[in-house]
């Protein structure tokens, strides 16, 4: 296997995604569905497919030939910490939830964006379309932008020197623009991305600090712009930031040694603030 892609092996990276469709779908798949999920041949699906079934990473029922998570996938989420991050903030966002009535997302940091861990729905009759799995960017989601900001000062750059993909004409593309959004991140102690990636959609995301002070994930606040307006109201950005100041201190955030190393990262979360 010497076929490069982004930096990684082309048919590691698919076997991967072959098995992310598999364990993030809200069903069982078939050959069919992952290729088109994938958009990729459904030759190469079947071979990808076949390896992990052989090593028990999916599972194939016998009675549609659809596959499904298998027995070695558990084990290892078995062997997982006990201190998972959803276990963690499951509290503080259900606290977030009744308040607010909106939805609730806990995204962990990647080298590629924010991965949406766990999502807690409000009351209200149009379900937001945020899924477990899902990966949002760094430049357009109130949650990558929140990660971002309080990254080191390399990755920071590494990530502003791609290209910015433009989901709506509210996009900030510009890395000049997009420099200065995350220095107000870092000033407010919240990001929000109002319209950014889908009209009608925004996110107010504040962020979580483990125990070396280092921002591993957000919390966010996400729905329609008609309830979650461009500007956040002062009282649901005050509970969003305690909500993620909670966990980060159930991460030992705060408690130890390490504090110090903040300042070199442009600071710890401020209080909020109303956007001038």
């Amino acid at each position: 296997m010497t076929e490069l892609e982004s930096g990684g092996v082309r048919s590691v990276q698919l076997a991967i995604d072959v098995l992310e469709a598999v364990a993030f779908a809200d069903g069982e798949l078939g050959v069919t569905q992952i290729a088109e999920r994938l958009n990729v041949t459904k030759g190469s699906v079947h071979r990808h497919l076949q390896t992990l079934v052989d090593r028990g990473y999916l599972a194939q029922n016998p009675s549609t030939s659809r596959y499904m998570i298998g027995p070695k996938s558990r084990l290892l989420a078995r062997h997982a910490p006990d201190e998972d991050l959803v276990h963690v903030a499951e509290g503080p966002m259900r606290q977030l939830r009744d308040a607010l009535d909106q939805p609730i997302v806990l995204s962990e940091m990647t080298p590629r964006g924010a991965l949406v861990l766990h999502k807690l729905a409000g009351s209200s009759p149009v379900e937001i379309g945020v899924r477990s799995g899902s990966e949002l960017t760094f430049h357009a989601s109130a949650q990558g932008k929140v990660m971002l900001a309080y990254a080191p000062q390399p990755f920071r750059e590494r990530v502003l020197a791609r290209p910015m993909h433009r989901f709506t004409d509210k996009t900030i593309v510009s890395p000049r623009k997009l420099e200065h959004e995350l220095q107000e991140v870092v000033r407010l102690g919240f990001a929000s991305s109002p319209e950014e990636v889908a009209l009608g959609l925004n996110a107010v995301a504040a962020p979580i600090f483990n125990a070396q002070d280092a921002c591993i994930a957000a919390v966010a606040i996400v729905g329609s712009i008609q309830y979650l307006p461009e500007k956040p109201r002062a009282n649901h950005v005050a509970l969003l930031i305690e909500a993620a100041r909670q966990i980060s201190r159930k991460l030992g955030h705060g408690l130890g040694a390490g504090q110090s190393s903040a300042a070199g990262r442009g600071g710890r979360p401020a209080q909020p603030r109303k956007r001038s």
